[in-house]
């Protein structure tokens, strides 16, 4: 058991900074709400991930070779993540600019725990990775469902424990942030969402593309 947690902890830490939405947006909350609306946002995400897990353990190779000859998540997907960027860049993307001092608000916790949620769970692109989780570390655990469980538990415990981190050090901005400077951010943000959702979309229209996932994912275990 223990073995398996060893293995568990670095796919975890890799996890937490693989660079994509749900990765700038957890920063830009923390920076800009606080610990705990950045908290509340992070267990949005990893409940997506936990779906997704229980989706991949008993879909298994049969649905990750499926969702290859299924663009059109892909394009849905990504259209989704393209017009929530669009609408974040152009909502902030004008307006008088100023150096005044942010004002706390107090954030709406069940708002941004679904917005965890739905941001993470629209992303076709993480279940093909769980997937590919599978298939890879499966047979190493023999399939056993206990050691399967331990593996994935403490995968998503070291990723949120990294991530506790990475909202501790993003919050440290918060001081020096200004009206201005927030409304960079998140046209910053938006833009990001927006190159997400266009690769999304173009990853749809690629027929018949053979994962990389797996060669992927070998290399990080190794």
């Amino acid at each position: 058991m223990w073995e398996d947690i060893h293995a568990a902890i670095p796919l975890g830490f890799v996890l937490s900074f693989m660079v994509g939405p749900v990765f700038f947006v957890l920063l830009e909350t923390s920076a800009l709400k606080g610990f705990r609306a950045a908290l509340i946002f992070d267990l949005g995400v990893i409940l997506a991930d936990v779906i997704f897990i229980t989706i991949a353990y008993f879909s298994s190779y049969q649905l990750l070779e499926n969702l290859s000859n299924q663009p059109g998540l892909y394009v849905f997907g990504g259209v989704i993540l393209l017009v929530y960027g669009i609408t974040i860049f152009f909502k902030h993307g004008s307006g008088r600019t100023s150096d005044l001092p942010i004002k706390s608000k107090k954030s709406d916790y069940l708002s941004l725990f679904i917005k965890g949620f739905l941001l993470n769970f629209i992303n076709i692109g993480v279940l093909v990775f769980w997937l590919g989780i599978i298939i890879i570390v499966g047979p190493s655990l023999d399939n056993d469902p206990n050691r399967i469980r331990v593996f994935f538990c403490t995968m998503l415990l070291a990723y949120f424990v990294t991530d506790i981190f990475k909202i501790l050090l993003a919050k440290q901005l918060k001081r020096k942030l200004t009206s201005n400077r927030i409304r960079l951010i998140k046209k910053g943000i938006g833009i990001i969402l927006i190159i997400c959702g266009v690769v999304l979309i173009v990853k749809g229209f690629i027929p018949n593309e053979r994962f990389d996932l797996e060669r992927r994912i070998e290399n990080i275990a190794k």
